[in-house]
């Protein structure tokens, strides 16, 4: 291959200032979502992005007492036996909670906190932390 891919992604060029000349890779950005490269001879693949939604989250931990207070409703939820370690790192399925359990879990702490918690959220909870990150969250947004 004469003109290899790397060659041409390194010679872009606005339209405007793109000149012809025989055998040379010609390049077009035709948007910020596509690139087509093109030569006399040949044509290469266009390459398309796609957009997707973020796939990061920024959270902070929240305060003890509040991780506190989502273990005890758990081992109180989940009927654990005293001496069970339930700690922010604690996955409600390895608890054993199943899929009630963890409705009832929801149920349980927006009662504490006096909270609402919408089903979209309440299906990311997956840990002791996820669930008092998502409570510090709200009760910080119904004090707003």
């Amino acid at each position: 291959m004469a003109h290899s891919l790397a060659a041409a992604a390194s010679s872009f060029s606005p339209p405007a200032a793109r000149r012809r000349l025989p055998g040379q890779v010609t390049n077009v950005i035709s948007s910020r979502s596509s690139v087509s490269f093109n030569s006399q001879r040949m044509s290469f693949m266009s390459i398309r992005s796609r957009p997707s939604q973020l796939r990061f989250k920024i959270c902070c931990s929240a305060k003890k007492e509040t991780v506190d207070k989502v273990c005890n409703i758990v081992k109180t939820q989940l009927a654990l036996p005293e001496g069970t370690a339930v700690t922010g790192e604690s996955k409600f399925s390895e608890l054993g909670a199943d899929s009630l359990d963890t409705v009832e879990i929801v149920m349980g702490l927006e009662e504490e906190f006096n909270i609402t918690v919408d089903e979209t959220s309440a299906q990311d909870i997956a840990t002791v932390q996820d669930a008092a990150n998502l409570i510090e969250k709200l009760v910080l947004e119904k004090a707003a």
